[in-house]
């Protein structure tokens, strides 16, 4: 079935008689049952590994006190942000493909729309911090217990996780303002883009603005990270040896490759026109940036430190001989 056709058509048919308060029907990757199950077990195995290597990231955080620093507890606030996300989108699309519904209310609808927004914003701002953390600890690595103090880290994860708050509010509030001319949203969840294209009135123009404005504060955060990372490497060149080179490098590796992959992914959802992305790239992209960063965060981290590495080995090793004891 070609989705493009099916939105126009459906489009066309609800013109004129959508009460936005009835709800929305979502995009379905297809009409054979056989692949809607096929759908369902695939998007199952990624949320499942997903969620999976996140626990084990914040479980070896947790449960080792080699790895109470700052840098492992901001790792710790990724990865539970990382959970959140994708589960904002994911279950419900393995459900309506397991039950062979389109459905969504209003609500849930809006709740989607929040808690992405929601996560996101927290999780780039955490990311930011983290920037600010490799800074600090490479630059200034005698005044680095002094800065990064616990109430410091308390407040800079606190204020990302209030940041993202408001920000899930200012685009849920701007977008369900308007009055929609549909109830057809041509994506498998509610995706702001395709939301503001079934606007009745000019009420959207306010949403385009709180985007805008978010995209000059993303901007910023993008400048800072790329001006902190020009220090961490000024620093690292200044190190004698290149061993001291290869560990300050090693601890931000991980972070600069988890962070161009949230940004990468992020530019695929929003740089393209929803008016000019068919229906099947615009469905592609927006899988990549739902499950590839939470998927692939737990593994960058994990195959990329050895700090890490060695505390889930401990928690693996510590469990496997607690079961085999009689």
């Amino acid at each position: 079935m070609c989705w493009g056709k099916w939105w126009v058509q459906e489009l066309r048919t609800t013109m004129s008689n959508f009460t936005a308060g009835s709800g929305f029907l979502l995009l379905t990757f297809s009409e054979v049952r056989e692949l809607q199950l096929l759908h369902f077990f695939v998007f199952l195995a990624l949320y499942l590994t997903a969620v999976t290597g996140n626990l084990l990231i914040i479980m070896a955080v947790a449960l080792d006190h080699h790895l109470h620093t700052p840098m492992y507890f901001f790792l710790m606030n990724l990865a539970v942000l990382d959970i959140g996300s994708i589960s904002v989108a994911i279950p419900k699309s393995m459900m309506q493909s397991l039950l062979n519904s389109k459905w969504i209310s209003f609500s849930g609808c809006a709740a989607q729309v929040f808690f992405y927004f929601f996560f996101a914003a927290a999780n780039f701002s955490i990311l930011t911090i983290m920037a600010h953390d490799r800074c600090v600890a490479i630059c200034k690595p005698l005044h680095y217990e002094r800065i990064m103090h616990k109430g410091a880290c308390i407040q800079m994860a606190g204020s990302a996780w209030i940041a993202g708050m408001l920000y899930g509010i200012l685009h849920t509030g701007g977008t369900f303002a308007i009055n929609f001319c549909s109830n057809i949203v041509n994506q498998f969840f509610c995706e702001i883009p395709k939301l503001l294209i079934l606007s009745c009135s000019d009420l959207y123009l306010v949403e385009v603005g709180f985007i805008a404005a978010s995209c000059c504060a993303v901007l910023s955060c993008f400048i800072f990270m790329i001006t902190t990372y020009i220090q961490i490497f000024m620093a690292v060149l200044k190190v004698p040896s290149a061993r001291g080179q290869k560990k300050a490098l090693s601890t931000c590796l991980p972070h600069l490759i988890v962070f161009s992959l949230f940004l990468l992914t992020s530019i695929f959802a929003y740089v393209v026109p929803p008016s000019n992305s068919s229906s099947e790239q615009g469905l592609i992209f927006a899988i990549i940036y739902i499950t590839v960063p939470p998927t692939m965060n737990p593994v960058i981290y994990s195959m990329r430190n050895k700090e890490i590495k060695l505390a889930l080995q401990k928690m693996l090793t510590v469990r496997h001989s607690s079961t085999t004891i009689p």
